[in-house]
């Protein structure tokens, strides 16, 4: 141990001043950031819980009022309808034809109301009239927990009742199958000896009938059987939860239990259906149905864990029949508790951090000095004549650096001589470079146009000659496919004559000879020469049309000259292969045609898109092309009033948008 003391000691005294007050500063924040993290942790883990628990509490007095309002609606109608005249006349002048009216008249009530059953005794109990069960009367009802009271007291009461199978068949086999259910395997549930439950749970009220002199003439009892009933729990999760989810679960869920088992509930299974027949877990059956006790706290909820709410469902006995649950989703809070947490760590990481960032000011305010020496011998090393020192102090250190500064102010006065001499030269150098190329592309040029001057009159000649014999050869054709050949040639000269006629035109700055035409049908002549070309032999075209375009006062082979032009230099740009498509459309106001012509070609980088139009301005080899192609065009477009846009991206192609004015003759 001595000896690795010493070790670490030694290693200690090797490091640097400054690692040593930041390692020194950095343990005593990590201690207390740390102790601080776990302390807050769990008071955050400890609120967030607490918190669910109250909310859980509270909604559990919410779905208790719920429950008992419903309890109290069927006690109000019962008890308004026992004291209807109809009713009490009806029981003193009991007969068949009698009896039935009675039943219907009831049913009606019955219905109205949603109950289950609404039934008539006599004084001393015996059934009457039976609504559902029009045929089962007289037997005894005195006994029942409900009537029994009524028929001592005189009094209206209520209460939820268990009913045995055995009265539920006296009202019909429909309640005798809403009751019955077979329990579901359900994870953490108590061990039970039976596997099913045939009885029911009712919210049932009772209400004496008077005669003259108040005497006891009958008893009307009624009530709404909860097994597979989902008007309550439904009720409870759309006011206390309002329907809402989290992760695709209903955050809130409410149930009604018969002792352990689930007869009414909007808690689904893994199938999303709802989880009637399943049972509560081990630790909730004991404290609530054997202890009699309220349970709030974490349950696992068929397949889910949920801070929950349970209290005993009580019989007018007192005994516990069932409970009443709510319950939330715990993943929203354990979700919202390991937020904090984490919110919790990062503010102490951020707090280590700003610690350490102080660390790192403190020791360079009593390094920095050295460190900007060091730094700046670096710099100048480089070749950085324009760093200087700092000079923040009279002292040694501070005299060092106003000595080294005045150095490298003698030393770039000297470098910055050299530099400006050779900037001079290079400048001169780049310049008279520029004027040789630009003098040699100006000969270039003007030699180019006095040869198009010459080799358009010149070649007038043999183009008339060309058309005469072909009009002469036309005008004798008798085979149809020679006439077709033919009337290529003379359309293809002809052409040719008024692309050399526009090309001196547009330098002489003609007006085109506009009529009336559909810009669709130049379109598609122009796509007809082109596609048999070999340069579009691998080129796919397609043309979108807008076939209710309106005609348009233009020069039809001026316009052919322009889409010729621009199609070519496609077909160019994708060197024979791809996909060139063509729209005709009009534009939202009405008063333009556009025409879109679109290629996947290699596309025209930024820098060059203000210059396409230039004439003479081309990116292709000197030997390809003059750059006077979208010059013509965008001169002709612009005699028509018109104008090209051009969109592109280098890479994905070009688009071209000739924009020509819809007009009248007189505009």
């Amino acid at each position: 141990m001595p000896q690795m003391f010493r070790h670490i000691m030694v290693r200690l005294n090797n490091l640097s001043l400054r690692t040593k007050l930041a390692f020194s500063f950095i343990l005593v924040v990590v201690a207390v950031g740390l102790a601080s993290s776990l302390i807050g942790i769990q008071l955050v883990a400890t609120d967030v819980i607490k918190r669910a628990q109250m909310k859980v509490q509270i909604d559990l007095n919410s779905a208790w009022m719920v429950y008992n309002k419903r309890l109290k609606d069927v006690e109000t109608v019962v008890h308004l309808t026992s004291e209807r005249f109809f009713l009490k006349q009806g029981i003193l002048v009991l007969d068949t034809g009698n009896r039935d009216e009675l039943r219907r008249e009831l049913e009606r009530v019955r219905l109205a109301n949603n109950l289950d059953i609404l039934t008539l005794t006599d004084e001393k109990g015996r059934v009457l009239v039976r609504t559902r069960s029009p045929y089962t009367v007289g037997d005894d009802q005195s006994n029942d927990e409900i009537v029994g009271p009524v028929l001592k007291e005189g009094k209206v009461s209520k209460g939820t009742e268990i009913v045995p199978q055995k009265e539920l068949i006296k009202e019909g086999n429909e309640l005798v199958d809403q009751a019955f259910m077979v329990f579901t395997p359900t994870p953490k549930a108590k061990p039970r000896i039976k596997d099913r439950e045939t009885a029911g749970m009712m919210l049932k009220a009772a209400a004496p009938i008077f005669g003259e002199g108040k005497k006891l003439i009958g008893v009307l009892y009624g009530g709404q059987l909860l097994n597979r009933d989902y008007l309550i729990v439904d009720r409870i999760k759309n006011i206390v939860y309002r329907g809402i989810k989290y992760k695709g679960q209903d955050i809130g869920t409410a149930t009604i239990f018969q002792w352990d088992v689930r007869i009414s509930t909007n808690v689904v299974n893994s199938d999303g259906l709802r989880a009637i027949g399943t049972r509560v877990s081990s630790d909730v059956y004991e404290t609530v149905l054997e202890n009699g006790k309220p349970y709030i706290g974490r349950a696992y909820v068929v397949n889910a864990d949920y801070i929950t709410a349970y209290e005993p469902i009580r019989n007018i006995k007192d005994e516990v029949i069932g409970m009443l649950y709510v319950g939330i989703l715990e993943t929203p809070y354990t979700d919202r508790r390991n937020e904090l947490i984490l919110s919790f760590f990062a503010i102490s990481i951020l707090g280590i951090v700003l610690a350490l960032l102080m660390v790192v000011f403190v020791t360079s305010r009593i390094t920095r000095p050295l460190d900007s020496l060091v730094f700046a011998t670096e710099k100048i090393a480089q070749g950085d004549l324009d760093y200087e020192v700092p000079v923040k102090s009279d002292d040694e250190l501070g005299n060092v650096a106003t000595s080294f500064n005045k150095m490298t102010k003698v030393l770039k006065s000297s470098n910055e001589e050299i530099t400006k001499r050779t900037s001079d030269l290079e400048e001169a150098n780049r310049v008279l470079r520029e004027t040789q190329a630009q003098l040699i592309q100006t000969e270039k040029m003007s030699s180019l146009g006095r040869l198009a001057a010459g080799v358009a009159h010149e070649i007038n000649n043999p183009l008339t000659g060309v058309m005469t014999f072909s009009h002469l050869l036309l005008k004798n054709a008798k085979d149809e496919a020679t006439r077709k050949d033919l009337e290529i040639i003379v359309r293809e000269t002809t052409r040719c004559k008024k692309i050399i006629k526009g090309i001196l035109d547009f330098a002489r700055e003609t007006p085109p000879q506009r009529k009336l035409c559909p810009v669709n049908d130049i379109i598609e002549r122009t796509l007809a020469i082109l596609e048999p070309q070999s340069l579009f032999h691998n080129i796919q075209t397609e043309s979108t049309l807008d076939r209710k375009l309106p005609q348009i006062w233009i020069d039809e082979n001026q316009m052919e000259q322009v889409f010729m032009n621009i199609a070519l230099n496609a077909a160019e740009a994708m060197n024979g292969e791809g996909h060139l498509s063509i729209s005709s459309s009009l534009n939202e106001q009405g008063d333009f045609v556009e025409v879109r012509m679109e290629d996947t070609g290699m596309g025209i980088a930024k820098d060059y898109l203000n210059k396409i139009f230039d004439p003479f301005f081309t990116t292709k080899d000197p030997q390809k092309g003059t750059g006077l192609g979208l010059s013509v065009s965008y001169g002709i477009v612009q005699k028509h009033k018109g104008d090209i846009l051009v969109e592109s991206e280098v890479g994905k192609g070009t688009t071209f948008i000739i924009k020509l004015p819809v007009e009248k003759k007189e505009d």
